[in-house]
This record gives structure tokens, sequence and C-alpha cells, in this order.
């Protein structure tokens, strides 16, 4: 038995499901059910109206933290190999911060997830003209994109996870992008210690829509230190080179014998500074991936991380053919977050499941293109372990 709660801003409306004999308690303002507690508080005001944070919790010790202002992960917190826990995404104790510090810490980017170049595309002889907000190109949606809205929110409930739905609508030109877009994402708690993430979209327009999540992950703990010594694993034999301008240049790039050969797992640190030209462009990883698969379409393993000190390991799992390696590049330490930790470069690294950055303007890459009638879906899962 499936049931549904929707959260209003300053209140909860309990949720209790008979199959998990779950109790209300409207003086908890929480749900549980033997596997699964959801609770929510109010988490401050944006110019939308007021944010709440949302926390799933498993009986594993997983939680998960989430705002529905940018559909934020605020927090995840997981155990190591002795059963401690700690908070492995970066990001900050206040909505304030993230209103105006934020670098996309946790966050659902959207429309298009990462760079499009010279900030335009063109559909059916049309040209779209967007923001430049990174150099002469578009980075992340825009000046104003998916991060820095208020979505609506609904918890749920069903059997073996435990979810936050999310959903907005994109109006025709936000940003520059054609058609009125609406847009799903529905954040899924299981009790394997795995988040799953499922995207949906649809337009009335011929557009393109490429969405992620850009959380910064630091498995010894969120402001503990540089990830060099994590040792990363990604499915792939080749990247898609940049020029200057971290723009793809249409051509694809092997990994064997460079920096970027990832097959086997390989600590960050390695060859980070060995003065490769595509690791110099973007003052260390910040490249798109291309997803060696065995399906198309359906989620697989593509990448893990795996911390020596804490055991902490990561797998990503996801349906997209591309995943972006970003190893805090643009961190340099002037933000402080989460407990008055501050967060210097390659103090986290993202892994970014995705559509190859400016798709639009490669037509030899896979499309992202979205019609009327057609839908979006696409699925990426964080699954948490130990060694």
């Amino acid at each position: 038995m499936l049931s549904v709660v929707k959260a209003f801003t300053g209140t909860v409306l309990l949720l209790f499901a008979i199959a998990f004999g779950c109790q209300s308690n409207s003086e908890s303002a929480s749900m549980q059910s033997p596997t699964f507690t959801i609770s929510s508080e109010e988490f401050g005001q944006t110019e939308d109206g007021h944010a709440t944070l949302y926390t799933l919790a498993n009986d594993q010790g997983m939680v998960v933290k989430i705002t529905n202002y940018g559909a934020i992960i605020t927090s995840i917190i997981v155990p190591d190999r002795e059963g401690t826990l700690a908070d492995v995404v970066l990001g900050f104790d206040e909505l304030d911060d993230y209103l105006h510090l934020n670098p996309y810490f946790g966050a659902v980017i959207g429309r298009y997830g990462n760079r499009i170049g010279s900030a335009q595309f063109e559909i059916n002889d049309t040209v779209y003209n967007l923001a430049a907000n990174n150099g002469e190109n578009h980075l992340h949606g825009g000046l104003r994109g998916f991060d820095k809205y208020l979505w609506q929110a609904d918890t749920v409930l069903e059997k073996g996870r435990a979810g936050l739905h999310l959903r907005r609508i994109s109006p025709h030109l936000e940003e520059g992008y054609p058609g009125s877009l609406e847009v799903e994402v529905i954040y899924w708690l299981d009790n394997d210690n795995g988040l799953t993430i499922d995207y949906k979209a649809a337009s009335d327009r011929k557009t393109v829509c490429n969405l992620t999540n850009h959380s910064y992950f630091n498995l010894r703990g969120a402001g503990n230190g540089n990830i060099l010594a994590h040792e990363i694993m990604i499915k792939s034999e080749a990247i898609t080179p940049v020029d200057a301008g971290l723009i793809p240049t249409g051509d694809l790039m092997a990994v064997a014998e460079s920096p970027f050969d990832f097959r086997e797992p390989r600590a960050i640190g390695d060859r980070i500074d060995d003065g490769h030209p595509q690791i110099t462009a973007g003052g260390g990883y910040d490249h798109n991936f291309v997803i060696r698969r065995a399906s198309p379409s359906s989620a697989e393993l593509v990448a893990t991380a795996y911390d020596p000190e804490s055991g902490r390991f990561m797998e990503v799992l996801t349906s997209e053919p591309g995943l972006q390696f970003y190893t805090g590049n643009f961190l340099d330490g002037t933000i402080k977050g989460k407990g008055g930790n501050t967060y210097p470069k390659r103090s986290g690294f993202c892994m970014e499941t995705q559509h190859y950055p400016d798709s639009p303007n490669k037509p030899n890459f896979p499309s992202v293109l979205l019609s009327p009638g057609q839908s979006y879906e696409t699925t990426t899962t964080y699954r948490f372990k130990v060694r």
C-alpha cells in the first residue's frame, strides 16, 4: 500500500501506511515504518516562500536531508567500517548560505547540466540565446537555474523505500530555453543504503534537457581534508576533451596511457598534477567520461569511489551515457561550510551523471532534444558500503 502526504510550508501532514504498521504522532512531526522515518522542519525564507528541510532515515544508520529549495541534498550521513557516522557531502548548516554562497552544493541542475558553448544553440533554424555566466559560455542552467527555485514537495513511503517527490514548471523561455517544461525529481532512500534519483520531464515545445545532481562528496567526511587519496573507478574508455573554456571539442580521447585512465581503481592524486594539457585546462579533473555501457538505457554500475582511511565505499549506477568527474578545482577555502569548516581546493569530488556537455551544438553526441509527446526519464543511484 502506498501512502502519500503533501508537506506544506510550516506544516507537516503526517503519513501512515497500514501495511507498515506506521503510527501517527502529531507531536513528533514525523512518520515511521519498521525501517524508515521521514520528518520535516522549517528551513528559512526564500524570495518564493518558506523552504522546508526533509529528513529520510533507514534502519541501517543512513540519513539523507533534502530541502525543497533547489532540490538540494544538504546532508548524507553514512557509517564507516567501525560504524562511526559522518556526513559525506559538502554543504551548509543554514539556508542563507545556500541562497548566497552556494557553488551548486547538492543541487539539481537544469535545464542543462554542464556547459553550452557560446551560450546558444539552434532548433529548427531558430537560435536560442542563453546567459553567458561562465566566460562566454552557459553553465548549469544560467543565472537562475533550477538550483535557485523553491520546488513543490511531497513525501512518499512505499514498501522497501522512502522518498521525496519534487516538482516545478519551468516556463517557456526561462533563462532563454524554449518550451514550458514540467519537471519531476524523486529522491528514494532504500534499506541497502542507496539513494536513487529519478528524473522526469516533458515539454510543450522542442527544447533541450539534461538534468543532474551536483553533490560534492568526501567519504572521509565533509570538511575533513582533501579527496586526493580516494580511489576512483570509472567504466570509460574515452573522455570528451575540452578547449580552454572547458567546452568539448567534439572529438573523443582514449583514456589509455593517460591520467584519465580509471578503468582500474586509482587514487585521484596519482596523476592530477602531472602536467597533462587536459588537466591543466581545468585545474584538475573536470571532464565528461564516456560511459562503457552494457545496455543503452537501463541503470548500471558506472563508477566507484573508496576512501581507504574510513573504509567508506560508494557505487554510482546510472542510465546516463556520460559522467562528469570534477575534483573541486574552483573551491578556494573562502567558503565556510558545515560546522564552520572551510572547503579548500580539492576537498570534494563530483560524479555528475549526464549527457555530454555542449550536446546541443555537437550533432555527433547523444541527443538531448526533447520534443512534445516525449518523456525525459533517467535514473541515478549513489549506494554506500564499507570495506
